[in-house]
C-alpha cells in the first residue's frame, strides 16, 4: 500500500500557470492517492470600498469565477484517474487557514508552491513558506519551478554529524519518506551528506593532535558512520554522496549538477537567532530550482 493515501495542494488561483497542480496530480496518480485542492485567495481591500450590497455581490462573483476555472482543472485531472476535490474560499489569515486545514484532513502531504521572497523582504517578515515549514505537523512538498512533475531523481539530504538519537530517528524518517516517494515514482533515489567541518566545531575537541590530522580523523568517522546508514537501507554505491562543505552550498550545486527533481530534508524548530535567520531547508528553497520535500 502507498504511504500517500490524501493528499492537500493548496494553490493561489491567481496564479493560474503554477506547476504545483501537475505536480500533485502526478504524485496522486503514482501513489493512488486522493487530491484535495483547496485555492485559498487573500481578502481585497478594494472590495471594502464598495456599498455592502455591491460587496457582497462582488465577492461571489469572483470566488464564483475562480470556481469555475479550478472545476475545469479537476476535470482534466479526474480524466487522468485521479479521485479530485475541490474548495474556493477567502483567507483572512493564510498560514493559519492552510494550518487549519491541514488539522482537518489530516492528509499524507501538504503540497504547494514555493514563494520566492526577496531577501530584504525576509529581514523583516517571515515567509510563509518558512513558517509552513515550521508549524505544519504533516510533511511539505514545495514544488519548484524546473523539476518534473512525477520525480525521476530524489536525493535524501541526511545529518549524520549530530548522533543524538533524535537526529538518527529524523535521518531514518528522511530517508523512508524518500525511499517511498523514490518507488512509488519510479524515480533514482540518492543518498547526499554535506560535511561541514568548521573551525569552531574542530574546536571543542581535545588536543593533543595537528589540525589537519584532527580533521582527516574526524571526517573519516563520519564518512564510516554515513556509509553505513547508505548500507543499512539498501542505497547502492553509486548514489552514495559525502560531499565537503557547508550545507546550502553543496545541496546547491548537487541539485544542478545531478538534476534532481526532488531533495528530502528534515525540518527542525528553532528560537532566537537561529529563528530569524531561518534554517538550512529554509534557505535552500531560494537556492534550487527542484522541489522541497521537508520531513
Amino acid at each position: 500500500m502507498s504511504q500517500y493515501q490524501r493528499l492537500l495542494l493548496i494553490i493561489n488561483p491567481l496564479l493560474r500557470h503554477s506547476p504545483a497542480m501537475n505536480h500533485a496530480a502526478a504524485v496522486a496518480k503514482a501513489s493512488g492517492a486522493s487530491l484535495h485542492i483547496a485555492a485559498l485567495i487573500p481578502s481585497l481591500n478594494i472590495l471594502s470600498l464598495l456599498e455592502e450590497g455591491d460587496r457582497k455581490q462582488a465577492r461571489a462573483s469572483y470566488l464564483q469565477e475562480h470556481r469555475d476555472w479550478l472545476e475545469e482543472q479537476a476535470q482534466k485531472i479526474q480524466g487522468r484517474g485521479v479521485e479530485v476535490t475541490t474548495e474556493v474560499a477567502w483567507a483572512d489569515n493564510m498560514r493559519r487557514d492552510i494550518l487549519e486545514h491541514v488539522t482537518q484532513m489530516q492528509p499524507d502531504l501538504l503540497i504547494k508552491q514555493v514563494e520566492h521572497e526577496p531577501m530584504l523582504k525576509r529581514a523583516f517578515f517571515t515567509p510563509l513558506d518558512w513558517r509552513l515549514l515550521r508549524h505544519c505537523p504533516v510533511p511539505v512538498y514545495l514544488v519548484g519551478a524546473q523539476s518534473h512533475a512525477l520525480p525521476q531523481k530524489v536525493v535524501a539530504a541526511v545529518d549524520v554529524a549530530d548522533t543524538e538519537p533524535s537526529n538518527s530517528e529524523l535521518n531514518d524518517r528522511i530517508i523512508l519518506q524518500a525511499s517511498s516517494l523514490a518507488l512509488q515514482c519510479n524515480a533514482e533515489l540518492h543518498l547526499l551528506h554535506a560535511c561541514d567541518i568548521s573551525a569552531a566545531f574542530l574546536a571543542d575537541m581535545d588536543g593533543g593532535l595537528m589540525l589537519a590530522e584532527l580533521t582527516q580523523e574526524l571526517r573519516s568517522d563520519l564518512e564510516t558512520s554515513f556509509l553505513k546508514l547508505a548500507g543499512r537501507f539498501g542505497v547502492p554505491p553509486d548514489c552514495r554522496h559525502f560531499v565537503m562543505g557547508q550545507p546550502v552550498s553543496v545541496l546547491s550545486e548537487f541539485a544542478y549538477e545531478h538534476q534532481m527533481d526532488v531533495i528530502v530534508m528534515g525540518r527542525a524548530q528553532y528560537s532566537g537567532l537561529e529563528r530569524l535567520l531561518g534554517s538550512t531547508t529554509e534557505h535552500i528553497l531560494y537556492q534550487v530550482p527542484c522541489s522541497i520535500l521537508a520531513v
